[in-house]
Order: C-alpha cells, then structure tokens, then sequence
C-alpha cells in the first residue's frame, strides 16, 4: 500500500487566540494529535498563567516567543526518529508541529514572562501590572 502525503489546516478563532496548525505527514491521519494541542489560559490577581499539555516533547523541542509586542506564541516540533535497516509495521507515536498564538491584554508585564515544563506539561506565567487604586479622600 502506498502512502500519500497528507496536509491538514486548523484554524480555529475563540475570542483572540488563534490557532494554525500546517502538518506534511505521510501518516498524517495516524499522527494528528499535535493538531488539537489545547492550552488553558487563566488570569488571576496577580498574572497570567497558561498551562499546555504537550506529551511526548522534551524541552528544547518547544519555544514560547513574544511577537508584535504583545503576542504570545507558543510552539512545537516533534520528529520521528529515522532509524536505518529497520521496517516500520505500525507507528502511533506522534510526530508533526503546532503554534498557538494568544493577544494578550495591556495589563501583562511583557518582559517578565518565565515558563517551565514538568511532566510534559508546559506552564507560562506572565505577572500582571499593578492597577493603581484611586484615591479616596
């Protein structure tokens, strides 16, 4: 059976977030979990926190990256390791790309974001400016 190379578009638009994923697989259809690639995003007092879950990555293999000032990208590349002499019978393990970009509001402090990943579970945190309270005399 021969394989056909496969591209698939994602694009989905909730509220600012956009999504676009661009996956080139000949086992695309078998490889597509990094085209949902979901990514919670919270505000609390102090800042915002997003959290991804982004099993089967190592560190290096993704990048948080700040854009036009105040977005936020975050993604992804995972390969499937080329091994020679040897014959694939099944591969479910995923491979392929994904980006998430999210506006953020003017209340971020842009140049202090930390990020860490745990547990295959990437964290970004971006502490929030302090909102002056008016005066009451």
């Amino acid at each position: 059976m021969k394989e056909i190379a496969v591209v698939v578009v994602a694009m989905d638009v909730v509220e600012d977030a956009i999504t676009i994923v661009i996956k080139h697989s000949p086992r695309a259809l078998e490889t597509s979990a990094f085209v949902n690639t979901r990514i919670d995003w919270k505000e609390t007092p102090e800042a915002h926190v997003f959290k991804a879950d982004v099993p089967g990555f190592k560190k290096e293999e993704v990048k948080v990256e700040v854009e036009d000032d105040r977005l936020l990208q975050i993604s992804g590349e995972r390969n499937v390791e080329k091994e020679e002499e040897v014959t694939w019978h099944r591969v479910e393990c995923c491979s392929g790309k994904f980006m998430r970009m999210f506006r953020l509001l003017e209340n971020a402090k842009m140049d202090e974001i930390k990020a860490s990943m745990e547990n295959e579970v990437l964290n970004v945190t971006i502490p929030k400016l302090e909102v002056k309270k008016p005066d009451v005399n």
